[in-house]
């Protein structure tokens, strides 16, 4: 990567053509200094993280009838139009409904490169929310993937699927990633990554297609507890607002089974934690991905970055659990202790960040164990 100053001047921004890697924060914020990323207010503190951006919410919000996407040749603006039951203000703040779906335009644009794409993904703390949110982009055949070069607007698709929630101009529920070339770790790489550095504390790590992990039933490492159920009816959340609820209000506890199991009922959501401590290195990023959609009628993880430095001891981690938001679909199934729910898929940063997950930046869940969002009062 190099900075090169044009006739502006202005600062441009280019990688090599051979470069693989997720771009850190310090890249993130030369793109936005060479107009890459285009906001339309100024970044505020700790909206680049280490390996992501945050994406904040315009004034605007439009109740749609119907989720979508728009196509090659069709722009999310033209969607809405066709689509849209009412738009409202976001200025001072409104509540979004469960189960309806709305669009908001996004304070940042882009202006990508060729040789530049963006990946976007729920922030953890939506996703412990269970409020389902995903990005769109003009011309787009897939939601959170803005392709290589491209131009224009970003929106936020949100559907709040439990609890209705508070949002306003600024709110950040989602973040984005950026990445040149082939970043993900292969088989070899993983292997030698997790021999150095132990990436998850067993001793016989399943590393096929990434780092597997499981979900503790146990109650060992909870003082009995295993997860929360979250509760129907209740008041609303506002997103902004940092240790605001009290949990027995909007969740219930769930004690460990003697049988380690759990009967996930259709249409509930519940927070669960892995049975594994795993760790991000400095020099790379991870992602949850879905163990295999045909093990089981459930999701798991809807907010699936893992930024350098997570769980990291040289970042205050000695190892942290995932918290996993688990949702089963469309019958009861049972979930056993040990069962592989997920894979963290490693990737290489383009070069280490400023700073690493747990440090300085306001990070809620370093040294994890099984947690809340940050809106629950501990």
């Amino acid at each position: 990567m190099h900075l090169t100053l044009d006739e502006d001047p202005r600062l441009t921004f280019t990688v090599a053509a051979d470069a693989n890697g997720i771009l850190p924060d310090r890249m993130i914020a030369a793109m936005a200094e060479g107009g890459l990323i285009l906001p339309a207010y100024d970044f505020v503190e700790s909206q680049i993280q280490p390996a992501s951006l945050d994406l904040r919410l315009g004034d605007i919000a439009y109740r749609v009838r119907a989720s979508f996407l728009p196509g090659p040749g069709a722009t999310v603006a033209e969607r809405i139009d066709q689509l849209k039951l009412h738009e409202f203000s976001l200025a001072d703040g409104a509540v979004l409904e469960t189960n309806c779906v709305y669009i908001v335009p996004l304070l940042e644009s882009l202006a990508l490169p060729p040789e530049i794409i963006a990946a976007a993904n729920p922030k953890s703390s939506t996703g412990r929310l269970d409020v389902f949110t995903r990005v769109i982009a003009d011309g787009t055949r897939r939601f959170d993937m803005i392709g290589a070069g491209y131009h224009g607007p970003l929106y936020a698709e949100i559907s709040p699927k439990t609890f209705p929630v508070l949002v306003r101009e600024g709110s950040r529920l989602s973040q984005v990633r950026f990445r040149t070339g082939d970043a993900i770790l292969n088989a070899d790489e993983l292997d030698s990554l997790h021999a150095a550095e132990r990436l998850v504390d067993i001793d016989d790590a399943d590393l096929s297609g990434g780092v597997a992990v499981s979900v503790d039933l146990s109650g060992e490492k909870a003082n009995g507890f295993v997860g929360y159920r979250a509760k129907r009816h209740t008041g609303v959340v506002d997103v902004d607002r940092r240790s605001g609820y009290a949990v027995e209000d909007f969740w219930e506890p769930m004690s460990a089974r003697p049988d380690g199991s759990l009967i996930l009922d259709p249409g509930e959501f519940y927070i669960l934690a892995s049975k594994e401590a795993v760790q991000v290195p400095p020099d790379f990023a991870a992602e949850m991905v879905p163990f295999d959609p045909l093990v089981g009628e459930f999701r798991v993880h809807y907010a699936g970055f893992f930024d350098p430095g997570f769980g990291y001891a040289g970042a205050g981690g000695q190892g942290s659990r995932a918290v996993l938001e688990v949702r089963s679909r469309e019958v009861p199934f049972i979930l056993e202790h040990g069962q592989i729910v997920g894979r963290l898929v490693y990737e290489k940063m383009l070069a280490r960040p400023d700073a690493m997950y747990g440090q300085r930046i306001g990070s809620n869940y370093q040294a994890q164990g099984l947690k809340l969002s940050k809106h629950f009062r501990v």
